[in-house]
């Protein structure tokens, strides 16, 4: 670069120094008029708030700056004023308004004054957060054993809505809402509470409350005692219950705050009995205690209670009733068919002892009743009132009368409904052959669908296909013979309700009748159950082969996993184990590599097969 053109630009800069210097000087003794600006507030209380202010020119200067505020519009320093303090002020400054009012609406501007004049801001406006409601406690009246009544007086509600009060009450001093408490209602003034549910000869501590938007506040405290209360007593389930005897009594949860002087039960023939009927006394003080109860009356109907004393007074227990148990009769069928009707069960012919068995029940004690199979084309057979000889024994007097003297009866083969009355001394016979009738059954309504009487099992079976209705069983086309299920349990009443099908599929059904008044039915549907089909979440349902008679399945299969069979979705009655030879509840069965098998299951003889295609 040439030096004349070096000299040019010094030359330059000192010529513009020099005049930026004058420029300078000439602006700093220019003064704008002060001004002042109310920027915001902050930190808003139910007694407080923060008003910030900036000098946006100070003109000649100030004297004095801060914030003025008032409950109406445009506030001045001669309403409330807050001076800023600070000994090196800036340009914003904040200032505390204290000693507000809650939940009060302020205006407020920032101020400052100088030699010549005061100058505001912009107003801002807030308004105080409100306070938790003021009350009062109410004395505690009508004191019982386990309740009292209180209340209180909400008699300032702090500036917002109350949204809901009552009394919190407990055993312990300074009782808050997070334990017991009452409800009555919202806003200001008094309001009644009934304390419920209280121990006996206990002292409580009382608070009224009251809870607005600001939180919960609370009344002074009061205490009282509640009153020695009846003891709390329960009644026990009736047991052992016999011709004369059975056993009860109850347990005292709670002596009420007294001491139990008397303890037991009472008994009679109506309900809720006292103590001016029968009772038997069983000890003092709390717990559990046993009662038995002697000199009953055979099949007969019985309440009783548990009981308990105390200084307030007696109490009982729910009333629970029973019946005693009546002569309930079993007779015996000896004859020559037994051991060909009952094979392998050990039963023997002429034996009174080894022979099947007609009962009564203890509804009708003297009428017998029973299914009895017999399998010869002509079977000659008794009734024994022994399980021996010994006792009398009837044959046939004609004319449907037992005679003590008559010789056997004679019947063909067939699977017979027995009864017998003792009292009369009379008879039935009728030979019985059962299937199954309804909506849900291949006939519906119109006829039964039979089943097969298995002797082996002493039951008649079937598999059917069942639609989603209702199934009931019925012999020889008469609805003089049928029974259905009350509580759908497996348990079978003569006459009762229709059983309902809740999904429809191929079912093994099983009615026994081989208990005397004690008959049960199965209705299985089959299915395979296992991660080697899928999971153990969802059977795979099997459907009947009656060419075969096994229930089948068609499906893939895992060698990584395993499968039982189970009935109607659920673990009640599920098998395992050896395929040929499969037990209730057995080990899962393997399969020993992975393809497509067909499976069957014979629900009868408890046998499958696991073949691969």
């Amino acid at each position: 670069m040439k030096k004349i053109t070096i000299y040019r630009i010094l030359a330059f800069l000192v010529t513009l120094t020099v005049v930026l210097g004058s420029c300078t000087k000439e602006m700093s003794e220019v003064r704008l008029e002060p001004t002042l600006s109310t920027s915001q507030t902050f930190g808003i209380k139910s007694d407080s708030a923060t008003v910030v202010g900036f000098v946006v020119a100070q003109g000649d200067g100030f004297t004095e700056r801060g914030v003025c505020y008032n409950t109406a519009a445009n506030p001045t320093i001669d309403n409330n004023k807050v001076a800023y303090t600070k000994d090196t002020p800036t340009a914003t400054f904040n200032v505390v308004l204290s000693g507000l009012k809650y939940a009060t609406k302020y205006y407020a501007r920032a101020y400052a004054i100088s030699d010549a004049v005061t100058v505001y801001g912009e107003e801002v406006t807030f308004t105080t957060l409100p306070v938790k409601p003021t009350l009062t406690t109410a004395a505690i009246t009508v004191i019982t054993g386990n309740s009292a009544t209180g209340g209180g007086n909400v008699t300032v509600t702090g500036g917002a809505t109350v949204t809901v009060r009552g009394v919190c009450f407990g055993t312990n001093p300074n009782p808050t809402v997070a334990g017991s408490k009452t409800t009555n209602g919202d806003g200001p003034g008094e309001f009644v509470s009934a304390l419920t549910g209280l121990k006996g000869n206990t002292k409580y501590y009382v608070r009224s409350y009251a809870t607005n938007s600001a939180g919960t506040g609370y009344g002074s405290e009061v205490s009282f005692t509640t009153l020695v209360d009846l003891p709390v007593v329960t009644t026990a389930s009736v047991t052992e219950i016999t011709k004369t005897t059975a056993v009860s009594g109850g347990e005292v949860k709670s002596d009420g705050g007294g001491e139990v002087t008397e303890r037991g039960i009472v008994w009679g023939m109506n309900s809720d009995p006292t103590i001016n009927n029968n009772k038997i006394i069983s000890g003092t003080g709390t717990g559990v205690f046993v009662s038995n109860i002697a000199n009953l009356e055979k099949f007969t109907t019985y309440h009783v209670r548990a009981y308990a004393v105390n200084s307030a007074g007696i109490t009982y227990g729910s009333n629970m009733q029973f019946t005693t148990i009546g002569d309930n009769l079993t007779w015996n069928i000896p004859g020559d068919y037994v051991e060909a009707s009952y094979p392998g069960s050990g039963l023997a012919n002429w034996s009174p002892d080894k022979s099947p068995q007609v009962k009564s029940t203890v509804s009708s004690p003297d009428e017998l009743e029973g299914y009895v199979y017999m399998a010869n084309a002509n079977n000659a057979w008794k009734f024994a009132t022994q399980p021996n000889w010994s006792g009398p024994n009837y044959g046939d007097g004609g004319g449907g009368k037992l005679d003590a003297n008559a010789d056997n009866m004679h019947s063909p083969k067939g699977y017979y409904k027995l009864n017998a009355n003792a009292a009369t001394l009379t008879y039935t016979a009728v030979a019985t052959t059962w299937g199954v009738i309804g909506s849900a059954t291949p006939n519906g309504w119109d006829d039964e669908t039979p089943l097969v009487y298995k002797p082996a099992a002493k039951a008649w079976k079937g598999v059917m296909h069942l639609t989603v209705a209702e199934i009931k069983f019925r012999a020889n086309h008469d609805w003089g013979y049928n029974y259905g299920s009350d509580n759908t349990d497996g348990k079978l009443n003569a006459g009762g309700k229709n059983i309902p099908v809740t999904v429809e599929s191929d079912y093994e059904i099983v009615l026994d009748l081989s208990h005397p008044n004690e008959y049960t039915y199965v209705t299985n549907r089959w299915g395979l159950i296992g991660d080697a089909q899928g999971s153990w979440d969802k059977d795979t349902d099997m459907k009947w082969d009656a060419t075969n008679n096994v229930f089948t399945v068609t499906l893939d299969l895992v060698s990584s996993g395993s499968f039982k069979f189970r009935a109607n979705d659920g673990w009640a009655v599920n098998y395992g184990g050896d395929v040929n030879n499969l037990t209730p509840g057995g080990d899962n069965i393997t399969i020993s590599s992975n393809g497509n098998y067909t499976v069957t299951f014979d629900p009868w003889n408890l046998k499958a097969t696991v073949k691969k295609n």
